[in-house]
Parts: structure tokens; C-alpha cells; sequence
């Protein structure tokens, strides 16, 4: 199982740099035509730039949930046992996983309203960004589930390690 996580998180990756390599694009294309009379001022790439900027976060929310690079604030004190890490770090993952299952829920119907649209500029229908929801949910839930596995693994040694003698 680890290795298809490993996987998705590496496609996220990949993925993930294509979109800034492509944002590059319109973006250049958008300051070159403010400062230049030859380039022409081109609407679809304040679209596109957009669209690139919508799954660019994210896709990143989802790899920083992987890293456990997103932010958390410090309320309970540190933890002195390893027991006691796994039960805070799964108190932070417990709300990561719900903010995840609202993403996947709500994010579906987002996904639906977005079928029944398209884009006004480029005629793009517009389930291909608000898709972007659901699938950062998804990934939040399935990276979510591996830190969750982690955790166990660590309450495990934390408690076999508070039963040996000292």
C-alpha cells in the first residue's frame, strides 16, 4: 500500500511542476503585452492563469499534507513519551482527515455544479478546475490515512516501551 502512496505523492509531484512551468506561460505573456506593443493582449491567459493557480494550491495542500509541512499550532504541551506524540500527532490528523472529508463531500458537489458550466472566455467546461476540490480531498484523505497508520505504529512501540522495566 505504502507504494502506491508513494506513487500518487511522486505523480503529485510531477504534476505539480508541470502546472508552474505552465503558468509561466501566460503570466510572461501577460506582463510582456502591459509593457510592449507587439505582444498582443491575449484574454485566455488570465484564465488560464487562474485555473493553473487553482490546482497549483491544491495540489500543494496535498503534498503538504504528505510532508506534514502544513502549519498547526502548538495548544497541548510537548509530548515527553512517544505514546504521547502519536496520541497529539492523531489529534492534528484527526482534523486534517474531517477538513478532508468535508473537501471530498462538498467538493463533489461543487464538482457536479461545475459540469453544468462552461467557461465564458475559453469555453472550457468547468469540471476541470472545480474537479481540483474533490481530488485534494481525496488525496488529503488516502495521506491522511498513512500518517493515521504511522501513528498506531508509534502508540504501539510507545506503549511496549512503557511496560518494560526502567
Amino acid at each position: 500500500m505504502r507504494k502506491v502512496v508513494d506513487w500518487i505523492y511522486r505523480g503529485l509531484q510531477v504534476l505539480l511542476t508541470l502546472l508552474i512551468a505552465i503558468l509561466i506561460l501566460p503570466v510572461t505573456m501577460q506582463i510582456l503585452a502591459r509593457f510592449s506593443e507587439h505582444v498582443p493582449n491575449y484574454i485566455w491567459t488570465e484564465e488560464m492563469a487562474r485555473f493553473c493557480l487553482i490546482w497549483i494550491i491544491m495540489l500543494g495542500a496535498s503534498v503538504a499534507v504528505r510532508d506534514g509541512a502544513h502549519f498547526d499550532v502548538d495548544v497541548l504541551p510537548h509530548p515527553k513519551t512517544p505514546f504521547g506524540l502519536a496520541v497529539s500527532r492523531m489529534v492534528v490528523h484527526a482534523a486534517i482527515f474531517l477538513v478532508a472529508l468535508i473537501f471530498l463531500g462538498f467538493g463533489w458537489r461543487f464538482a457536479e455544479f461545475g459540469y453544468d458550466q462552461n467557461s465564458e472566455l475559453t469555453g472550457i467546461n468547468m469540471i476541470s478546475i472545480h474537479i481540483a476540490w474533490p481530488v485534494a480531498g481525496l488525496t488529503w484523505v488516502l495521506f491522511t490515512l498513512e500518517k493515521f497508520y504511522d501513528d498506531y505504529q508509534l502508540m504501539k512501540m510507545g506503549k511496549a516501551g512503557a511496560h518494560e522495566p526502567g
